[in-house]
């Protein structure tokens, strides 16, 4: 087995290095070294143990003392096995002094002390709307049921009068050491406190209202601004409205889905209205001036003699603005329709048979029957 490098020798200090000239050393290798400055890099992985393990002894007065003394010997003890001959130090608190957490739990540690505040959760809320009020926008009030904070304890979770108390086996950390036995040695990891549930206290008085809690669950009324152009299942997001946040931290979100009803007239794609408008066989035939219905009021519309079914026109910035920028708007597209009547009187009748009978139509009418025209055929 190769003989063990010298500690100092690792992090490239002099014997008589101070403290700080230490954890210098060491932030500088650490960062140098670490698999993830180092992916796949197994000599990168080998050095970066050997830094830990140097400033892990080093870093300890005792173990530092020892290893001044009696060299690697210091360590060496029969049965302890492991790459740190029976050192024992906590690989998370190392980096979280060092480099401001988030390596706790790459050795087994928790970052339980640096994410104590806890966000709230989002809510999620349903409002129904006309499809005026969504071209348009519109303002409306809205219940939700959400947790709020206790008025009894103040959110303490506490019985008024008494306070919580700092969870002895913790310490008020929320968090509790255990070591265990690897192949690299004795390993101390973190993890919440099995007393207190990483809250770091204990109530020994529940608030009767929330049970300890600290929240209770009511019922809220809150004013939601829709803006103009929202389309069908977009949603609104309103910051800060949804559940609080634990122990200091922010509160969540509230996010609003829109559902627009359906219009009798208008239909709607992106920005555009489409819209259908019937129209007389006579108006089509001879052409006429029509009243066109938009949203917000009425237009009017010369059609050309000759209109056929299915005929459509465009009308410039009558349909919905853009919910991003509501200068820009969509358009109107229009349709037309041309209807057949049907109830007539036997003079309106006649007079459709006349027309028939002018524009050379084979029609069947009073004058020749069916028999007559077949004869008529056969001859």
């Amino acid at each position: 087995m190769a003989e063990k490098r010298d500690y100092y020798e690792i992090l490239g200090v002099s014997k008589g290095a101070s403290d700080d000239e230490l954890k210098k050393a060491y932030r500088k290798m650490a960062k140098q070294y670490h698999p993830d400055a180092n992916p796949g890099n197994k000599e990168a992985e080998a050095k970066f143990k050997e830094v830990n393990e140097a400033y892990g002894i080093l870093s300890d007065p005792q173990k530092h003392a020892a290893y001044d003394q009696m060299g690697h010997a210091a360590f060496d003890q029969t049965g302890g096995g492991g790459f740190y001959g029976g050192a024992s130090f906590d690989m998370g608190d190392i980096f979280d002094n060092f480099f401001g957490g988030g390596f706790g739990d790459i050795f087994g540690g928790s970052t339980g002390r640096r994410t104590s505040a806890r966000r709230g959760a989002d809510l999620h809320a349903n409002l129904s709307i006309k499809f005026e009020e969504a071209v348009f926008g519109v303002e409306k009030d809205i219940q939700i049921m959400s947790n709020e904070t206790c008025d009894a304890c103040k959110g303490s979770g506490a019985k008024a009068g008494t306070v919580a108390e700092s969870c002895k086996h913790c310490g008020g950390t929320g968090q509790e050491r255990v070591q265990q036995q690897s192949i690299f040695g004795t390993m101390t990891t973190v993890r919440s406190c099995s007393v207190c549930g990483g809250e770091g206290r204990i109530i020994k008085e529940p608030c009767p209202v929330c049970r300890g809690a600290g929240a209770v669950r009511r019922s809220k009324t809150l004013k939601v601004s829709v803006p103009k152009g929202i389309d069908n299942g977009q949603s609104i997001r309103l910051g800060g409205r949804g559940e609080p946040g634990a122990k200091g931290g922010l509160a969540g979100d509230l996010l609003v889905t829109i559902h627009v009803q359906p219009h009798k007239l208008f239909s709607r794609e992106g920005t555009n209205l489409y819209l259908e408008v019937p129209v007389t066989f006579a108006q089509a035939a001879l052409g006429a001036e029509i009243i066109v219905p938009t949203l917000d009021s009425a237009e009017k519309y010369t059609i050309k003699p000759g209109t056929q079914t299915g005929t459509h026109f465009v009308m410039r910035g009558k349909g919905v603005p853009n919910v991003r920028n509501n200068r820009v708007v969509g358009d109107l597209v229009v349709s037309l329709k041309v209807t057949v009547p049907t109830s007539l009187t036997e003079k309106q009748k006649q007079l459709l048979r006349d027309f028939a009978f002018e524009m050379g139509e084979e029609y069947t009418d009073h004058r020749k029957g069916f028999w007559d025209k077949l004869k008529d055929t056969l001859k």
